[in-house]
């Protein structure tokens, strides 16, 4: 059924539009799927002496001509040639009207074609289809798709989709304390639950069962235009819409269509407006009323009713994203209690102390060649006591803790996840469901294999079975993976030449610096060169992930794979790889090779040489590798996660908005209504792209809280703080600015939870490295229990200090113009090294290889008890929570159960008719007998209904 199919000047008046602007024109059927296009009526010129000057658009014999062919159009001609579009010279019949078609007009003809061709194809499947009118030079028209019963009756029995039966079940919940605790904190929690409909008794549960319209007896179906809600209709339609082929191109599905540019977009309606003045309250109404907006950002999320909407592949983000911002509060808090730690033992600290002792001073090498005086240690007393917020024991005790946090969290992700794969009725999800929904080839794939079909001249088209099993070869990908490879490598390369190019930026800024004659610059020389570095750093990686995502998205289209399920995850990959190198790469070098590979007094290492490799600070690396991933860290949070999320999506949309001013000409319109209605809206919006940004913006946060907590104990502070706004940063984008995203049925995030779990191990050994490199934790402690006299750290300050007699400094590098060079026997550097006077002057000393020892000797140890501790909470914590794997026993019990009764009372319904039948007519007539013999086998005679429910007892 086609309505409204409109064309020219033929049609007349048109019906008014749907006043909600969700259903056809007969305010009725309902609109579960659009198709939008930008149309051009051709501007064609007559060949001479063919017919009159100004044909009408409707022609009643119309010959389309293209580079001087003359009879048949493009498009027909290449189904007729295997392909390809040869036009041939044929007589002119009479009464026939020829135009000669230039490029643009040839290329908008046969997408004409196309795209009648689809939708009369979309009709031969029982949808029914309501189109525009064009009735303009060029403009965007749309294409509106209705679902009758019988569709969605047939397509939900073949996709599997579990709908709700008749029968309902009690939800048995777990006693004793656990209940008590849970209606305590439910009260608690009232004013915090987003104000939604609630099922009318949350301990009753929907028995479901997979669609079948044989024993459609079993459902509770009360109003079939009801039955399927809006985003199962939409789910429905859209499998149809990839399914449906065109002969031309050999295109299969919308997907090949929009990317060949036949149809701009596809895409399912909104539940009307977000925001108005009307009282008709509907989902996306509610969803932005209590979910969407900063203002209820105390409120839980209403999961169920984001799954319900938005699809369950979407729901289980939002549901990851809400977890993940409440496990955030409890490190947070612990966070904030080592921090106060750090303040509060600052002042009881005895090796900052020594360092801030002016009457003890300590006189240190110069930090530069010629230009850099001896100075005092003592005045580097600032760095020293911020050093020990974040240098203290309590952050060896929060890396523990983090680290069985990680573990602790995936493991309550994977018992939530169960949970809402039980009430999502997720948990029977069949793998044949699955693989039927991921096996959709995509159109690149389908183009790419068509081309090699037409280079082999071995296949010919009678083989039709042997092209149907073809596929993409590892020789025919070879180039694509050959070039992911090189490229992959190269970006990585460029990465360290940005980390690189930093480094050399901080030595010659500081020796630039170093030769002022400015006091307060000189003074000041570490602390601009880091900031300033810290910067750049941060703008490179905001540059180079932009970079990057778009080469990873382009590296896998060339890949070429088949489906958008392959696609997806091989995407995941190379982006996570690239961008976990890119913003990590800085902090990695502050933390372990700075200050590294300096050399000693009188045997520095040089670059370029004349600069001196940058040295730590006189308090170490811990404190600029906090500065550096605080910085790193919050930028991206501000600029990349929000202000970018929030700016781009509006200026794409002012910038769609006016290249359709732009093109569409200012003709009047008497068919448009005045308001616009629900599919232009919607058209406005920027289309949905994937959740592979939204996850990649946490993975790496979770990267940060994890991986160097051990230096930032603020970091899951700042997460938290971000997470607060992302969650209804994200909420208003899916409810105001994106079109509705198809609904996508998803057990589980995929591999995602891989990620996060090699996130969570790397952190182990990335914070005991952190604890016993970058920090004095170790040396600290060797001290008090294996040098020091008293078993205090007194004395822990000069027991760190090497001497340097500064008259073996190589000639041109002492010190110009020092006012106290004369008074200078020896200098000290920061390095256990044997003193001058020794016979293996300069040598590492024992009580280096012994701080060192002990250094492997800890990271051993952390990484072993921790791994065991996680080991030992992911195996006391089951994957399936208790109730959840009774209540998945009991609902097999119960369907059962279920199917015996109905199939019971089938059986004895057919026998009571029967049995009334041989009291009325003891000999019965032969059309009675016919009768009959048809009622039982349409109901299944006794046989058949046992044979169907032992049938459906194996699938259970």
């Amino acid at each position: 059924i086609i309505n409204n199919y409109l064309g020219g000047t033929q049609g007349g008046a048109v019906d008014k539009a749907s006043p909600s602007g969700m259903h056809f024109r007969d305010s009725k059927r309902k609109v579960d799927y659009v198709l939008a296009y930008h149309y051009r009526k051709r501007l064609a010129r007559h060949l001479a002496g063919a017919g009159s000057p100004e044909p009408t658009h409707e022609s009643a014999s119309l010959a389309l001509v293209s580079n001087g062919g003359t009879g048949k159009g493009c498009a027909e001609l290449q189904r007729q040639d295997g392909g390809q579009c040869v036009p041939q010279e044929q007589p002119r019949p009479l009464g026939v009207e020829v135009i000669e078609l230039g490029p643009l007009d040839t290329l908008e003809e046969e997408k004409r074609l196309q795209r009648e061709e689809y939708e009369r194809n979309l009709v031969e499947v029982g949808l029914e289809i309501e189109k525009d009118p064009e009735n303009k030079s060029q403009g965007l028209s749309f294409v509106r798709i209705h679902a009758p019963w019988q569709v969605l009756s047939r397509e939900a029995e073949l996709l599997k989709i579990k709908m709700p039966t008749k029968k309902m079940y009690e939800i048995t919940e777990e006693g004793g304390i656990l209940k008590t605790l849970n209606e305590i904190w439910c009260k608690l929690t009232k004013p915090l639950q987003p104000q939604v409909p609630q099922q009318e008794n949350s301990n009753m549960k929907s028995l479901s069962y997979p669609f079948s319209r044989e024993k459609i007896y079993l459902y509770n179906i009360k109003d079939k235009d009801t039955f399927f809600d809006n985003a199962t209709r939409s789910r429905i339609v859209r499998e149809i819409l990839k399914r449906v082929s065109t002969k031309a191109r050999n295109s299969t599905g919308i997907g090949t269509l929009i990317a060949n540019h036949v149809y701009d977009a596809a895409y399912p309606l909104h539940d009307g407006e977000y925001e108005g003045q009307n009282d008709d309250m509907n989902e996306r109404k509610l969803l932005y009323r209590e979910w969407a907006r900063y203002g209820v950002f105390y409120k839980f999320q209403p999961i169920d009713l984001i799954r319900k909407y938005f699809g369950e592949k979407i729901g289980l983000y939002f549901a990851w994203l809400g977890l993940y911002t409440e496990f955030l509060i409890p490190s947070s808090v612990v966070g904030i209690i080592v921090f106060l730690y750090g303040c509060i033992t600052i002042e009881g600290d005895i090796p900052s102390k020594e360092m801030c002792d002016q009457h003890n001073a300590f006189t240190m090498c110069p930090l530069c060649d010629k230009f850099c005086d001896y100075w005092n240690l003592s005045s580097a007393c600032a760095t020293a006591r911020a050093s020990h917020l974040f240098d203290n024991p309590a952050t060896v005790f929060f890396s523990i803790f983090m680290a069985l946090w990680a573990t602790m969290f995936l493991e309550q992700w994977k018992r939530l996840q169960m949970r809402l794969s039980y009430f999502w009725d997720l948990t029977g999800l069949e793998e044949e469901e699955v693989s039927f929904l991921s096996e959709h080839p995509r159109p690149e794939y389908e183009t790419k294999l068509l081309q090699k079909k037409l280079k082999n001249k071995s296949i010919t088209t009678e083989n039709s079975n042997e092209d149907e099993k073809e596929k993409l070869t590892w020789s025919d990908r070879m180039p694509g993976y050959a070039a992911n490879f090189g490229l992959i490598l190269f970006m990585i390369m460029l990465t360290f030449s940005a980390v690189f190019g930093v480094i050399v930026y901080r030595i010659t800024t500081a020796a630039a610096l170093s030769f002022s004659t400015n006091e307060t610059t000189r003074s000041n020389v570490r602390v601009t060169v880091t900031a300033t570095a810290v910067i750049i750093n941060l703008v490179v990686i905001l540059i180079l992930d932009e970079i990057y995502g778009a080469v990873a998205k382009w590296l896998t289209e060339i890949e070429v794979p088949k489906t958008e399920k392959t696609f997806e995850e091989r995407l995941i990959l190379k982006a996570f790889l690239l961008k976990f190198v890119n913003s990590y790469a800085p902090i990695f070098y502050v933390a372990f090779f700075k200050g590294r590979f300096v050399g000693r007094p009188g045997h520095y290492v040089y670059v370029f040489e004349g600069y001196r490799m940058e040295e730590c600070a006189p308090g170490g690396c811990l404190m600029e590798l906090c500065i550096q991933l605080s910085i790193i860290m919050l930028g991206k949070q501000l600029i990349q996660n929000n202000l970018f999320e929030i700016g781009i999506p509006k200026l794409k949309k002012l910038f769609r908005k006016l290249k359709d001013e732009r093109t569409e000409p200012k003709e009047m319109d008497t068919n448009q209504s005045k308001d616009p209605q629900q599919w232009d809206l919607d058209y406005i919006l920027e289309p949905f792209t994937g959740l592979t940004p939204e996850y990649m913006e946490m993975i790496i946060q979770f990267g940060f809280v994890t991986l160097f907590v051990a230096s930032f104990p603020l970091a899951p502070l700042f997460a938290l703080l971000n997470n607060i706004i992302e969650v209804r940063l994200d909420a208003k984008k899916f409810v105001t600015e994106l079109r509705r995203p198809d609904t996508v049925r998803a057990k589980d995030i995929g591999i995602w939870y891989n990620i996060l779990s090699g996130i969570g191990k790397l952190s182990v050994i990335i914070n005991a490295f952190v604890i016993a490199v970058t920090s004095d934790f170790i040396p600290r402690l060797m001290y008090q229990y294996a040098y020091s006299q008293n078993g205090t750290m007194h004395g822990f300050i000069n027991h760190t200090l090497s001497y340097f007699n500064v008259s073996h400094l190589k000639a041109g590098t002492q010190p110009e113009n020092s006012p106290f060079a004369q008074d200078v026997l020896f200098c000290r550097f920061k390095d256990y090294r044997e003193p001058p006077w020794s016979q293996n002057q300069y040598e590492f000393s024992k009580q280096y290889w012994a701080v060192l020892s002990a250094r492997l000797a800890f990271v051993i140890l952390f990484q072993n008890l921790v791994m065991f501790l996680s080991v030992l909470v992911d195996w006391i914590i089951p994957d399936i929570p208790k109730d959840i794997s009774e209540q998945i026993k009991k609902e097999k019990s119960v369907l059962l159960d279920f199917f015996l009764k109905e199939e019971h009372e089938k059986l004895k319904l057919i026998e009571s008719f029967i049995a009334r039948d041989k009291q009325k007519h003891k000999s019965g007539t032969k059309g009675e007998r016919i009768r009959a013999a048809s009622f039982c086998q349409f109901n299944r005679c006794q046989k058949g209904s046992f044979a169907s429910f032992s049938s459906q007892h194996t699938e259970v």
